[in-house]
């Protein structure tokens, strides 16, 4: 018993590591970006754009619509390829965490920028919404 408890936890702690994905600073996710071959995602949902504006280069795609129907991030992930580095972020990067293991699994590159405290701090461009997009 204690063999197949001993197992089952190094197995948990495997998938646990394996499912992590790198943290980046905002600098850097921003040098990523301006080497073109990689795309800011905003995960957090759209009350949260609308009300502390988001990083000026992001794609918004809500965290809800890839834990749901994915009307939004479907459409997306076919058209990027998998080449593509794609740079999550959410509020404190919990959210980006998630969502960048389930694309990893799936073969995508993920990194995760943290949150957009973290990328307004660093001092590089926003933008204020007035409605959904």
């Amino acid at each position: 018993m204690l063999k197949k408890l001993a197992a089952l936890f190094l197995a948990s702690a495997l998938a646990t590591f394996a499912a992590e994905v790198a943290r980046i600073a905002p600098a850097d996710a921003a040098k990523l970006l301006a080497g073109g071959h990689a795309v800011l995602v905003d995960v957090r949902e759209v009350s949260e754009w609308l009300d502390t504006g988001v990083a000026a280069p992001a794609v918004l795609l809500p965290k809800s619509d890839f834990d749901a129907e994915q009307f939004e991030w479907k459409p997306f992930l076919e058209k990027t390829p998998k080449s593509t580095t794609l740079v999550l972020y959410c509020r404190t990067g919990k959210r980006a965490g998630l969502i960048g293991a389930a694309l990893a699994d799936k073969g995508y590159k993920v990194v995760n920028a943290g949150g957009f405290k973290e990328w307004t701090d660093a001092g590089l461009p926003t933008r204020q919404l007035e409605s959904r997009h």
